[in-house]
């Protein structure tokens, strides 16, 4: 089997709905960390004090077959067409380690897909 990992760095308040649909559409997990960053917009502030948006990293390792579904439903349900609501990136992966138990679970996914 071959994996891709997905990266999508979303507003907190969209981190429910993204992994939700990424689930619908075969996932099988994610990883959620808890991050901030900077973008093209200027950071609001207030009395002189920045006041950002809280963002979560989301990481999705998927069956090579399914990465585009997810995207797909990630996008959406990210609302990414609006300014600053998030992105997506994909990497490929090398090699994966400790997923032997979720092997059969992945193969499962791709058929019932």
């Amino acid at each position: 089997m071959k994996f891709k990992i997905v990266f999508a760095p979303v507003k907190t308040y969209k981190t429910d709905s993204v992994v939700d649909a990424a689930k619908a559409v075969g996932a099988t997990g994610a990883t959620i960390i808890p991050a901030r960053g900077t973008g093209m917009r200027e950071a609001k502030t207030f009395f002189g004090l920045t006041i950002e948006d809280q963002t979560d990293i989301i990481i999705f390792l998927l069956e090579e077959n399914i990465v585009k579904s997810v995207l797909d439903a990630i996008k959406t349900a990210g609302e990414f067409h609006k300014p600053g609501t998030g992105i997506a990136f994909v990497l490929s992966v090398d090699e994966v380690l400790g997923l032997e138990s979720q092997i059969e679970r992945f193969k499962e996914v791709i058929r019932d897909l």
